[in-house]
């Protein structure tokens, strides 16, 4: 299924290519810059009927953006980025459906088990989308935070996805290292992703075409969304048009796949 998607930095919707989220001036490589607000496209999503896309904080300054946004399409939205013990509630109570965390439960590369304990006991497991974006490093994916620039030592694996499917919703994944290049899927992440993972999954990253979310629901074995940013027409891309994301949808939604877990 394809799962929407509203990314914002300093205030604005963009589609940034992951790999360069970095604090050195100059560094950072931009797609699309939007002229229409986050309350727009969560306005779309809605009257399409598409649930489940995240609305991401690429930083400090976009939130009343995401506030907006939630407002256009409560109950519709997930939202992520800078979110903690702290603030979670809040987000909530502003209209996500969820909220989505990564940094915050990892201290110097390491799961913090006892804030992600405090965390679903605060808002509950069903409310909760852990973050396990990746890069590679030779044979394996290691799990990102703080934008994607800072290597943990957590490793995705079967084992992995498991123990942290005990504390979640859904999961959230970005291949980071093809994130907004529009160069194709990770097809390996992919498959992977559709062999271990007991839960609903989004994989994000490089998506250039219709071909994509074919494949990505064929390796996925069902089981795995796709979010598709730069290549869409939403967002500047010619590679795929919004509607034909939005009528396959309504065609997967007419299979009953007792492959596709439930949240």
């Amino acid at each position: 299924m394809f799962r929407p998607c509203i990314d914002l930095h300093e205030g604005r919707v963009k589609q940034i290519i992951g790999g360069t989220l970095e604090s050195e001036p100059g560094r950072l490589r931009t797609n699309f810059v939007s002229d229409r607000p986050a309350a727009w496209y969560a306005g779309l999503y809605r009257r399409d009927g598409l649930k489940g896309g995240h609305v991401i904080l690429l930083g400090p300054g976009n939130e009343a953006q995401a506030r907006s946004a939630l407002a256009a399409y409560p109950g519709g939205l997930q939202l992520g980025g800078g979110v903690n013990l702290a603030n979670a509630p809040t987000w909530l109570e502003a209209g996500a459906s969820h909220v989505i965390v990564t940094s915050w439960v990892f201290r110097e590369g390491r799961v913090d088990w006892e804030r992600l304990r405090q965390l679903v006991t605060a808002i509950g497991k069903e409310r909760l989308i852990l973050d396990l974006s990746c890069r590679k490093r030779g044979a394996d994916y290691f799990v990102v935070t703080d934008r994607w620039q800072k290597f943990t030592g957590l490793a995705l694996r079967r084992e992995t996805l498991t123990e942290f499917a005990a504390f979640c919703a859904e999961f959230l994944i970005h291949a980071v290292d093809v994130e907004g290049l529009c160069h194709g899927i990770d097809r390996e992440l992919v498959e992977k992703l559709g062999q271990w993972s007991s839960i609903p999954t989004t994989y994000a990253g490089g998506a250039r075409s219709l071909a994509d979310l074919e494949e990505v629901t064929q390796l996925g074995q069902g089981k795995i969304d796709l979010t598709i940013g730069s290549a869409l027409d939403l967002f500047g891309g010619t590679g795929v048009r919004y509607a034909d994301c939005v009528d396959f949808n309504r065609r997967q939604a007419a299979i009953v796949s007792p492959a596709r877990p439930s949240s």
